[in-house]
């Protein structure tokens, strides 16, 4: 019925007996944005993996904490008016909200703002400084002669230097994969202003990591890291490996660096030791001990669930800066890949960029999707597709068809004629319970341990099918009609009863409330892995209640329909209408358009722009290219206004635009939104420039 080959993982995996003693974190989340779908594939995975290794009777702990440090965090906050610390305050109730919603079971929620946290990156510093592995050295670094500030890499964009991809980071490529510094870029731009940036020097903190490269050559192939992971660090060491700008200058959100007054570390480096100051508070509050953990000599595993985007940082920065700092690495690094929604990238447009609360808002099981993702992950790097088709028909046939479907065919009969009493022994008949039922608890247990939860629960529902086969052949319908067959009935419901407790034992890593409420149906004790071989004789149940609906593709509808972002505005521009002032021959006032409604109106989002970079376009003779600042992000706008103003008159200059305008594909690139200009038979077009006062990123009204 069933592939029994097994890796060596697995074979290994058989031979664990011992307990074992485990810390488990999954990548920080930023405290710059909302929980979304994509994100819950790493949470969701770790989460399954971690409540697995509590049903064996492992020690497992799980911890995690927001990512809170940076550029962005001080930008929005500067922009909402608030301090940083309320703001990530606020954001981290907003992630633990959602990720309980999700039945994600943290042991410590933290937040990398900590005295725990910035205690241990001054420790691992210091050690580090100790070492040798600390430079000092002025540098040129870009600057922001708009916004009057250092850019961090993030906020620097243009061509990368290996592969030449556009629009890429000041940090690192997401073509190639290639890092590099910010002054390697061609042609970068401020992300923050859309200003050109000017260099200016400044004194940097540098961590070595190329004097660390012979000792994570060898850690990279000890098994650490999956092969594919492991094969695509060689690539970065064939490149070289350069030394690792680790501080940042004021204004900066984070932690300063000792004895530097004015300078901070940079967020990645605090943040992975975010996860060693989550677990400290962890142990505070439970009294652990910290360096059982943590310490070299440790007999403790540390596993790390992350994406693949930020392998680097964790197979190369994180391991060489424990190791060089007398703490312990990570026993492996779990990477997975991305989530595209219906074989795309999530999409506002189209409603599948869908955030945890909205999709917990719109009335949707957590369960079902924990469910699906189980369906569609491994052990590899793999993107994985959330085809919402799907979904639907996956959990619907599954989870109801299959999987509950055998307690609502069967719990009932003993509920009403043997007073929720069950048989005190099985029929003679039923040699696949103890051989393949039962048989597999290793086998599933051992794809649980290796992450390949698709293959766990296929084998699942193949031992589903089995159950309601058996019920099937035996027609308990019909054997409640016949009352000299009463005791063979209630012997064959209590054989699908307790199938259906061994399924709900193998799913409950994935589905841990609704195991809570079969658990709560059987009258049992939380269930545990060798609970599996346990029959349920002469044991008395309570009155069955529905455990799970069916997704009704209604619900999905509504679900995508709800997180569309319109962006068609109700004022359509005629084709070509950014040209249309300069083409036009009658030079008289128009008459007054047809009138709409104030609701129509409202649907325009007129936002104040600083135009932070004006220019000429190539090949057109009435359009200016406008770089414009809106306060959280810079817009391109082409404008047919060329033919009243020089480019050198309009940047620094205030104007209104049309924000939520729909992007439009031009000959000589995309334009995002459209300037507010006027002209009559006496000249123009002139853009509309606000009063003194006006900021950008505010709201016409």
């Amino acid at each position: 019925m069933w592939d029994n080959s097994a890796t060596q993982e697995n074979i290994e995996f058989r031979h664990m007996t011992t307990h074992r003693t485990i810390l488990v974190t999954s990548a920080l989340p930023y405290a710059n944005g909302p929980i979304h779908l994509g994100h819950l594939v790493e949470y969701i995975q770790t989460d399954i993996w971690v409540r697995f290794q509590k049903m064996r009777g492992n020690t497992c702990h799980y911890v995690c904490a927001d990512d809170t440090h940076g550029t962005p965090i001080m930008l929005r906050a500067e922009k909402e008016g608030i301090a940083p610390e309320e703001l990530i305050r606020r954001v981290h109730g907003e992630h633990l909200r959602d990720f309980t919603g999700f039945h994600i079971e943290f042991d410590n929620y933290y937040s990398t703002h900590s005295e725990e946290t910035r205690q241990l990156a001054e420790t691992i510093y210091g050690r580090l400084k100790e070492r040798g592995l600390i430079e000092a050295r002025s540098i040129e670094q870009y600057y922001d002669p708009v916004k009057e500030m250092f850019l961090p890499d993030r906020f620097i964009k243009g061509e990368c230097p290996k592969c030449h991809a556009k629009d890429q980071y000041g940090d690192s490529c997401e073509a190639c994969g290639a890092t590099y510094s910010p002054t390697d870029l061609i042609n970068p731009y401020s992300a923050v202003s859309g200003a050109a940036p000017v260099r200016k020097e400044s004194v940097h903190y540098f961590f070595k990591l190329g004097k660390c490269e012979e000792f994570l050559k060898t850690w990279t192939r000890a098994g650490h890291l999956q092969d594919e992971a492991a094969n695509k660090m060689a690539e970065w060491f064939e490149a070289g490996l350069s030394d690792w700008d680790i501080s940042r200058d004021a204004p900066y959100f984070g932690f300063e660096i000792p004895d530097a007054p004015g300078k901070f570390f940079y967020v990645w480096l605090d943040a992975p030791i975010g996860y060693m100051g989550s677990f400290k508070n962890l142990c505070e509050r439970l009294n652990l001990d910290f360096d059982q953990y943590w310490n070299k000599d440790s007999n403790a595993e540390l596993y790390h669930f992350i994406g693949k985007d930020i392998l680097y940082f964790h197979a190369l920065f994180w391991p060489a800066m424990l190791e060089h700092s007398d703490f312990r690495t990570p026993s492996k690094i779990f990477a997975h890949g991305f989530l595209t929604v219906n074989g795309e990238k999530m999409s506002k447009s189209r409603g599948t960029f869908i955030t945890a609360e909205s999709y917990l808002q719109q009335g949707l099981n957590p369960e079902w999707l924990r469910y699906y993702y189980a369906c569609k992950l491994n052990g590899t790097m793999e993107d994985i597709d959330l085809n919402l088709e799907d979904f639907v028909a996956r959990v619907n046939s599954d989870l109801v068809g299959k999987y509950v479907n055998i307690a609502s065919r069967t719990a009932g009969f003993i509920t009403k004629l043997f007073d929720g009493h069950l048989a005190d022994r099985f029929p003679d008949e039923y040699p696949w319970y103890e051989q393949e039922l039962v048989g597999y608890a290793d086998e599933i247990a051992s794809l649980y341990e290796s992450r390949d939860y698709g293959k766990a629960i296929r084998l699942i529902m193949l031992l589903a099918n089995l159950g309601n086969h058996y019920i099937d052949a035996q027609k308990p319908w019909e054997l409640s009609k016949n009352s000299s067959k009463r005791d063979y009935l209630q012997q064959v419901c209590t054989v699908g009863l307790n199938t259906f407790k061994v399924l709900t034992l193998y799913l409950k890593p994935v589905l841990p409330s609704l195991a809570k409420n079969v658990e709560t149906f059987f009258n049992l004790s939380p269930l545990v892995w060798t609970d599996a071989s346990v029959k349920l004789l002469s044991h008395k149940i309570n009155s069955y209640q529905h455990l799970l609906t069916r997704i009704d593709p209604k619900q999905i509808e509504s679900l995508v329909e709800a997180n569309k972002q319109n962006l068609q505005t109700a004022v359509q521009p005629e084709p070509h209408s950014q040209q249309r002032h300069a083409e036009h021959q009658q030079h008289t006032i128009q008459p007054i358009a047809d009138t709409i409604s104030i609701d129509d109106f409202a649907k325009i989002d007129l936002r104040i722009a600083r135009i932070a970079k004006a220019e000429h376009v190539e090949g057109a003779d009435k359009l200016l290219k406008l770089t414009l600042d809106i306060g959280s992000e810079t817009r391109t706008v082409f404008a047919g206004i060329k033919s009243a103003y020089d480019p050198a008159q309009l940047e620094g200059k205030l104007t209104v635009m049309v924000a939520n305008l729909a992007p439009r594909k031009m000959k000589f690139g995309l334009s995002e939104g459209m300037v507010l200009a006027a002209s009559d038979e006496r000249g123009g077009p002139f853009v509309l420039i606000p009063d003194e006062g006006a900021q950008p990123g505010m709201r016409v009204k």
